[in-house]
């Protein structure tokens, strides 16, 4: 039988970077980490920077911001009021567009399957205003930029393209920026609906599950691409992995499976052939909540969004200015 490639597949550039650091035991030229960490809130900013470590990473080159919050797994309002000002800014990090620019929000996915809504669900919370924005108050013209929005859905429901669809819209709108909102996957369990990441390098959907579609880039589009993502699964040969290394390391277990302790990835790898055969080898897995924190964690990236692209707008009384 062919064995299934294992290694593990992620769209966060901070897992790529950690598993490259593993595997060459030193940090990577061209690759620049920066991280931030309170109690609650951990941020990483990675900036590729050469086409040799663009390489190494498997990433395109460009500006990576993560924020993780383990908490984000349970009912937090004051954490995802929390993370949601953290994303708006980090958002403002990575863009600078004048106040009177046109943005377009692609929430991808498919609404009919829970774990990839994240998008659709985000984009019905985005606050569109260029269809209201000459009624919005005078005080507020300056902090209100033109926003619109849509969930153009995925191929096997539209027959289309996702990145037709997109073009066709960008060709017609003509906006300054396009904000992508996909669900991402993981490469560790814990960062499964707990983290959130920003990339100014566009997206390329489905990729993490190794379903590569058309990129949503500004070499596609002709104009800046900025993916918003979270994760949403991760593939069961990693929690698989994931046994293995605790069996190996962790100590109440480690007397008891002393022979693990120098098995190479190779062989681990072979035993996890043996448990998932080729056929479920591309399996994902996905927390049994998964509905109650996709609705939360779209809270918290639409509202991050909002405040970046609209920051007079107070959201208490936002229906008191969209008149």
């Amino acid at each position: 039988m062919e064995q299934y490639d294992m290694t593990p597949r992620t769209d966060l550039a901070v897992e790529a970077r950690e598993m490259l650091t593993r595997r060459v035991k030193e940090d990577v030229p061209g690759v620049r980490v920066e991280t931030l960490k309170d109690e609650e809130l951990t941020i990483t900013r990675v900036e590729i920077s050469t086409p040799e470590a663009e390489r190494m990473m498997g990433k395109e080159r460009g500006k990576y911001v993560t924020i993780e919050s383990p908490g984000m797994r349970y009912k937090n309002a004051l954490l995802e009021e929390k993370m949601m000002h953290a994303v708006a800014q980090e958002f403002g990090q990575i863009i600078d567009l004048p106040r009177h620019s046109t943005i377009l929000v692609v929430g991808l996915g498919n609404w009919n399957v829970t774990p990839d809504a994240l998008g659709p669900r985000a984009v019905k919370k985005v606050v569109v205003t260029r269809h209201l924005k000459s009624m919005i108050s005078p005080e507020l013209q300056d902090g209100v930029r033109a926003v619109c929005a849509i969930s153009p859905g995925v191929l096997g429901i539209t027959g289309m393209e996702t990145a037709e669809i997109v073009h066709g819209i960008v060709s017609q709108v003509q906006p300054s920026l396009v904000i992508a909102i996909d669900a991402l996957a993981a490469a560790s369990t814990h960062r499964v609906v707990t983290t959130v990441q920003i990339a100014n390098t566009g997206i390329h959907p489905g990729s993490g599950i190794g379903s590569k579609r058309f990129g949503l880039t500004q070499k596609s589009l002709g104009v800046p691409v900025i993916a918003v993502g979270v994760p949403t699964v991760v593939h069961a040969s990693t929690i698989a992995m994931d046994t293995l290394d605790t069996l190996q390391k962790y100590s109440p277990f480690s007397k008891y499976f002393k022979s693990l302790q120098n098995i190479s990835d190779v062989d681990r790898r072979t035993i996890i052939n043996q448990v998932l055969p080729e056929t479920l080898g591309d399996l994902m897995v996905t927390p049994k909540e998964v509905d109650r924190m996709i609705d939360d964690v779209a809270d918290v990236v639409a509202g991050g969004i909002n405040q970046a692209l609209h920051p007079n707008i107070d959201y208490e009384n936002i229906h008191m200015y969209l008149h």
